[in-house]
C-alpha cells in the first residue's frame, strides 16, 4: 500500500468512526426506548439529536441528510424538519491550503495563469468552495475547488447512510428506501467528478441555447481538472431578493425556472436534481431590470431513460383523463412492483399533489391557498398511513430525484408567490411529445458533449 493509499484509508477509517459513533449513539437511544417500552418514541428529541450529530460533521454526510429530508416520507416528518435546518456551509480552506490544492491541480506556477485570484472564497459548501478570479484575458471567473480527500469522505458517509436507512426501515417499514440509498450514492459520486460536471454544463448550454431568459456559464477547460472547475462568473442577485417585486416580475422569473427545469426533461430526458435557491441568481437586462435567471451549479444532473419520461407524461395524461389503465402503465414503467388497486390509490394521492397545479387550467399559485408550511404535509401523511396498511413499498431509484426536484421547484414558486397557468406551461412543454424523438435528441446531445 502506497503512502497516499494509506493516508486515504486512514482518512476513511477516521470518517467511519466519527460518523458511525454519532449516528450509532442516536440509534442506540432509539432502540433502547423501543426495547424498554419507555412510552412513545421521543421522535422530536431523537430527530434533534440526529441533526446535531450530523451537523457537527459537515462534509458529504450533510448533503446526504439534506437529500433525505427533501424526499417525501424517506424520513419521519420530525426528522425531515430538523435535517432541513442543517446548513451545508463547511469551514472554508485557508489560503495556504488553497495554494497547495491549486498547485496539485494546475501545477506549481498556477498563479501565473490568472490575472487575479481572490484569497477568500466567495462561497463554501459541503464538497468544495468557490473562489472568484480573473482570467489573463480579463474575463471574470468562478473557480470551484474540491476539498481534499472528498472521495474517502463520501464513501465513508455513504456507508453510514445504509445505517440510517436500516434504522428507518426497522422503526417505520411502510417504505423500503434501499433504492433511495443506491440513487443518492450514484449521484453523490458523480458530483465528485468535475470533468463530468463540465460536460453537464456543456449539455445545458446546448439544450437551452435558444432560451433568452436562462443563462448557462461557459467552462474554461485549460483551467479545469477532475477536482477544479473554472467557469464564467455569472453576475446576478439572489432569487429571494425579488420576493417583494411586482407580480409580473415574479411570474417572469418563475416562468424562466419552469422552462429551465421542464424543457430539458420533456425534450431530452434530463433534469437538474438540486433546484435549491442558492443554485440560481437573477441577471439584469441593459436597462438594469431583472431579465432572467443564471443556472450556477451542475453537479447533481440526472439523465433518465426516455421510457421514464414517457411514464411521467402517461401518468399526467392518465390523471387528467381519468384513464386508469394509463396510470397503471406509468407506474409499471417507473418500476413499481406488486401493484394492487389499494397501492395505486395510495400512489395517486401523492401523484395528484405533485401534478395538481399542472392539471388545473387556470391562473393560480402553486399552493393555491394552502399555507406554505403545510404544503404537501396532508398528502404525505395520508400516503404514509395508507402504505403502513399495505406493507413495504420499494421506491424505484429513478423516481427519487424526479420527485425531489419537483418539490424543490415547487418551493421556488412558493417563495416567489408566483401566479401562473401551470397547466398551459406544462402542456406547451409536452406538446407533440414523442419518446422516439426524446431518445434521438438525448443521444445526439450526449454524443455532442461526450457523455
Amino acid at each position: 500500500m502506497t503512502d497516499r493509499e494509506k493516508n486515504r484509508f486512514s482518512a476513511r477509517a477516521k470518517r467511519y468512526a466519527n460518523v458511525g459513533t454519532k449516528v450509532g449513539g442516536v440509534a442506540a437511544r432509539m432502540a433502547g426506548q423501543r426495547l424498554f417500552g419507555s412510552g412513545p418514541q421521543d421522535r422530536a428529541g431523537n430527530a434533534l439529536a440526529l441533526a446535531s450529530a450530523l451537523g457537527g460533521l459537515k462534509g458529504p454526510i450533510m448533503k446526504v441528510a439534506q437529500l433525505l429530508a427533501t424526499i417525501p416520507d424517506a424520513l419521519p416528518a420530525e426528522y425531515a424538519g430538523e435535517l432541513m435546518k442543517l446548513q451545508s456551509q463547511a469551514p472554508p480552506m485557508g489560503w495556504a491550503f488553497v495554494k497547495r490544492r491549486m498547485s496539485a491541480e494546475l501545477g506549481a506556477g498556477w498563479q501565473s495563469k490568472f490575472k487575479d485570484f481572490e484569497h477568500h472564497p466567495a462561497a463554501a459548501a459541503s464538497l468544495g468552495q468557490v473562489h472568484r478570479a480573473t482570467a489573463m484575458s480579463g474575463e471574470e471567473l468562478a473557480c470551484k475547488l474540491q476539498y481534499p480527500d472528498m472521495q474517502s469522505a463520501v464513501e465513508a458517509d455513504l456507508t453510514q447512510l445504509q445505517l440510517l436507512m436500516s434504522l428507518r426501515k426497522r422503526f417505520d417499514p411502510a417504505i423500503d428506501a434501499s433504492e433511495i440509498a443506491v440513487e443518492i450514492g450514484a449521484r453523490l459520486r458523480e458530483e465528485l467528478d468535475y470533468v463530468r460536471e463540465a460536460k453537464h454544463v456543456a449539455l445545458y448550454r446546448h439544450m437551452l441555447k435558444d432560451e433568452e431568459s436562462i443563462r448557462v456559464p461557459k467552462v474554461f477547460p485549460e483551467l479545469s481538472t477532475g477536482r477544479l472547475l473554472t467557469m464564467e462568473w455569472m453576475t446576478g442577485s439572489k432569487l429571494l431578493d425579488h420576493k417583494s417585486a411586482s407580480l409580473d416580475l415574479r411570474n417572469k422569473l418563475a416562468t424562466a425556472m419552469f422552462t429551465a427545469w421542464w424543457f430539458p426533461f420533456s425534450r431530452f430526458g434530463v433534469i437538474h436534481g438540486d433546484p435549491h435557491l442558492g443554485n440560481y441568481t437573477v441577471f439584469d437586462d441593459t436597462k438594469g431590470q431583472p431579465a432572467g435567471i443564471n443556472l450556477l451549479d451542475y453537479g447533481c444532473i440526472r439523465i433518465f431513460p426516455p421510457s421514464f419520461v414517457g411514464g411521467v407524461v402517461d401518468l399526467y395524461r392518465g390523471l387528467l383523463k381519468g384513464d386508469d389503465a394509463l396510470v397503471v402503465h406509468a407506474y409499471e414503467t417507473w418500476g413499481f412492483k406488486r401493484l394492487s388497486r389499494e397501492l395505486i390509490d395510495s400512489l395517486n394521492i401523492w401523484a395528484r399533489f405533485i401534478y395538481g397545479p399542472l392539471l388545473d387550467d387556470r391562473v393560480r399559485s402553486i399552493a393555491d391557498g394552502v399555507k406554505p408550511s403545510q404544503y404537501g404535509r396532508k398528502e404525505a401523511f395520508e400516503v404514509h398511513q395508507a402504505l403502513k396498511k399495505q406493507g413495504p413499498v420499494t421506491v424505484p431509484r429513478e423516481f427519487v430525484f424526479m420527485d425531489r426536484a419537483a418539490l424543490g421547484l415547487g418551493a421556488v414558486f412558493l417563495h416567489l408567490s408566483a401566479e401562473l397557468n401551470f397547466y398551459r406551461l406544462f402542456n406547451e412543454a409536452i406538446e407533440r411529445f414523442d419518446i422516439a424523438q426524446v431518445a434521438k435528441r438525448q443521444r445526439d446531445a450526449l454524443d455532442l458533449v461526450g457523455l
